[in-house]
């Protein structure tokens, strides 16, 4: 890669941000200004490594050359339409993303918090149509340390206060269990559940992952309990973890699945609630809909990702690959790491405090070229592109080495 023009500096575009931003992030001092595979570049034109992906919308890397390839194509040909009329991109994919996941239709929208949201209404129009709910009675179980998105329904069954003070009234109609607690789930079920939603793993608590059968025991449940399954797969699917979606390690086939990040490729957002028939045939038309949803563009892009999916490659790479990030990461346990948990190309690393805060740690390493992200206190999380080499991947984790132990 070749420097941009060095118009304004990063410390020059930094503060010329702070008067006309909002300041919902709390972003790196980096200024990224252009991309390619693994690697990004700030205006200055130094390197990093990227160890974050976009949290999991580059599991493709930036620009990977089909998905670039498929975007400039379509738009020499038709970008948008509305959902007013048909377009000749969206009927192939939704046909091999359901195919993909094993489901049999997909809704197409845009965002993370719309397939949530969006999941949040079908399943509640499944329980009065199909359960016999009474109406405007229907729940939701959810689990504790739960990220979905950020929209007022959403953040109103977060237990993250910082994303809840201030934002209230809630809306109701969430009950909030611990995860990883089948007991809790259980008392917590009732003739009036629509469904349980949860994360296969739980990504901004700190890539959680729950105690095996778990998933399983959330299929029981459901089923006894005749309410749907709505597993958020947003972060965990489409080849992180090793396999096509998360809820694979345990043989689990929930009712209605939760897409969105990787599906875009990083250049466009597209997300899908993807599930049985029987469920999001509850919606008619003038129910739900979206001007941008299954866009011609967001339609051909997905279609590209979800070629790239079908070979198996990149769920290969993230589990061969995630075992070399796992021995490296135990190597580090009790040198500046106190504990860690990963599955795939993704990890959740607790930082010794003594060392350092998350944040700290974070910025140590994007001054020796690697970026990644803090949560919650202590922990970095760890979730690079899946195209990324072994040599790479090692020499992350040299780096983290070396700001912790030196």
């Amino acid at each position: 890669m070749t420097a941009p023009a060095r118009t304004r500096s990063s410390a020059d575009l930094i503060r010329a941000e702070e008067p006309v931003l909002a300041h919902n992030y709390h972003p790196l001092p980096v200024v990224v200004a252009r991309a390619e595979g693994t690697w990004v570049e700030d205006v200055e034109g130094r390197r990093y490594l990227d160890m974050l992906a976009g949290y999991s919308a580059l599991n493709f890397g930036h620009r990977h050359p089909a998905l670039i390839e498929a975007a400039h194509r379509q738009l020499d040909r038709l970008t948008l339409t509305s959902r007013a009329f048909h377009n000749d991109r969206l009927a192939e994919f939704a046909e091999r993303l359901a195919g993909l996941t094993g489901q049999d239709m997909v809704l197409p929208m845009n965002t993370g918090a719309e397939a949530v949201e969006s999941g949040i209404k079908v399943a509640r129009k499944w329980a009065y149509e199909v359960k016999g709910v009474p109406a405007d009675r229907a729940t939701i179980v959810v689990a504790a340390d739960n990220f979905h998105g950020r929209t007022t329904t959403i953040v109103s069954f977060s237990t993250d206060e910082t994303a809840r003070s201030g934002f209230g009234p809630f809306t109701p109609g969430f009950r909030i269990v611990p995860y990883n607690d089948l007991a809790a789930l259980e008392a917590a079920v009732d003739e009036t559940t629509a469904a349980v939603l949860i994360e296969p793993i739980q990504g901004e608590a700190g890539v959680i992952i729950p105690d095996d059968g778990y998933l399983t025991g959330v299929r029981d449940l459901t089923r006894r309990a005749g309410c749907l399954f709505v597993a958020d797969e947003i972060q965990s699917g489409l080849g992180r973890t090793g396999r096509t979606l998360a809820v694979e390690h345990e043989g689990v086939v929930p009712d209605v699945l939760l897409l969105g990040k990787a599906l875009g490729g990083g250049i466009v957002p597209v997300s899908a609630v993807v599930g049985r028939r029987e469920v999001l045939g509850v919606l008619r038309p003038g129910e739900h809909g979206s001007t941008f949803g299954g866009n011609p563009l967001a339609a051909a892009v997905g279609t590209a990702v979800v070629e790239l999916l079908e070979t198996g490659e990149f769920q290969r790479r993230a589990a061969e690959l995630g075992a070399v990030l796992h021995e490296g990461l135990a190597r580090l346990v009790g040198r500046g790491v106190v504990g860690f948990r990963s599955r795939g190309l993704w990890a959740g690393v607790d930082i010794d405090p003594a060392i350092g805060t998350g944040r700290e740690i974070s910025e140590r390493l994007m001054r020796e070229g690697v970026l990644v992200k803090d949560t919650h206190g202590s922990t970095v999380r760890l979730a690079p592109p899946l195209t990324i080499t072994e040599d790479e991947l090692r020499s992350a984790l040299g780096s983290l080495e070396k700001v912790l132990v030196g």
